[in-house]
């Protein structure tokens, strides 16, 4: 197991910036890039996208609608969307396409589910998607994973969900409920990322063969609250998670690898308690980079496109808290670490969600209700 040292992010600059974008706005990072702002639209409470083919979006809204959202902002909701537990972190989740959608309109969705006795856990379901003139609809609806058990609460589901890159497996994220101990519990799968087959069947080479029918399901353990999860160019996963105070991580996750939660962490506990940071416990995998103070990551896209030649293998995050875009370079570093920050725009509200668009522009999603669907573009761009 390799024992890096850790990369800490430096504080932005303040910069001046204002969340009420025109046409012609621009937002200016503090290493100089200059973007321009385009407002397109707004949701209540959105948390997801992904784009079809034909270069419309797919965007879901916490309280469970689904919308197809055409990018001058023409909006066609989704019927057939399951029953969601809508509260606190709770409701309609993440939204991707199956890697043959062009030949099967197959995509994913995960959601909070309600239990019984006030319970509630996320799941995953595929379904057909079915587009008319003026209509649409989920058909087929199968719901492929869940997680085991619910518990009371509504927060930490984590539920982001990704395909690698040949199409063959899925990875979802699952949160460990503000629960913490269940992410070291091999008999729960709270609190770890998850390998299956498109079906939600498993594959025989999962790295838990040995510890349970449930454990063979498991990918890595030992997290707290991923909601960004993507593969770069090189077919590396690579996962953010929130820490408790202090300590947001971005992690290279690595097959049955431990990330050490809650056991360790570069943050202490709300409380004020300490917990022992990485290095105390080399057996745990540690953070690429990590962020004191928080910037709350949500969304998380590696930068393949030519709009931005510079970012290309680069992370794009959302920061909820930090209420920016974090522009994070991931490649060797002097530290060692393979990650840092580079990069922060200051967006002036919450951003819960980034995405490449077809033609490279890169697209962001605001949080809570009146969040706007933006699309950055170089200042300098024709």
């Amino acid at each position: 197991m390799r024992i890096r040292p850790l990369a800490i992010a430096a504080l932005a600059a303040p910069l001046v910036a204002s969340n009420v974008w025109a046409q012609g706005a621009t937002v200016t990072g503090d290493a100089g890039t200059t973007l321009s702002v385009a407002p397109v639209t707004d949701f209540n409470e959105p948390w997801a996208m992904t784009f079809l083919p034909d270069g419309n979006l797919l965007v879901t809204e916490k309280s469970g609608v689904l919308l197809i959202v055409s990018q001058d902002g023409e909006k066609t909701e989704v019927s057939g969307v399951p029953e969601v537990a809508y509260g606190g972190q709770g409701g309609l989740g993440d939204v991707v396409l199956h890697p043959d959608f062009s030949e099967n309109n197959r995509i994913y969705i995960s959601f909070a589910e309600p239990g019984e006795g006030n319970t509630r856990g996320a799941a995953v379901a595929s379904a057909t998607l079915v587009q008319q003139e003026d209509s649409a609809s989920l058909e087929d609806v199968d719901v492929i994973w869940r997680q085991q058990p619910k518990v009371t609460g509504e927060g930490h589901y984590s539920h982001r969900i990704a395909f690698a890159p040949d199409g063959e497996h899925l990875f979802i994220t699952s949160g460990e409920r503000q629960k913490q101990t269940p992410a070291q519990d091999m008999d729960v799968n709270l609190g770890k990322i998850i390998r299956l087959n498109p079906d939600g069947s498993v594959p025989q080479d999962n790295p838990f063969q040995d510890q349970g029918e449930l454990a063979k399901t498991f990918w890595s353990v030992g997290h707290r609250n991923m909601l960004g999860i993507a593969f770069d160019g090189q077919g590396r996963l690579w996962a953010h998670e929130m820490g408790p105070r202090g300590g947001d991580e971005l992690n290279l996750v690595e097959r049955g690898e431990n990330y050490g939660w809650p056991v360790v962490s570069n943050g202490r506990n709300y409380g004020g308690s300490d917990i022992p940071d990485h290095p105390t416990r080399p057996e745990f995998e540690a953070p690429e980079a990590f962020w004191n103070p928080v910037i709350s990551p949500a969304g998380l896209v590696i930068y393949s496109g030519d709009v931005f030649p510079e970012w290309q293998g680069d992370a794009l995050i959302g920061g909820l808290s930090g209420r920016a875009i974090i522009h994070a370079e991931l490649g060797e570093q002097e530290d060692g670490t393979l990650a840092a920050e580079a990069e922060r725009f200051d967006m002036g509200a919450r951003i819960r969600e980034v995405e490449q668009g077809p033609d490279g522009a890169l697209w962001a999603l605001e949080d809570r209700a009146g969040g706007r669907l933006l699309k950055l573009m170089p200042a300098d761009a024709d």
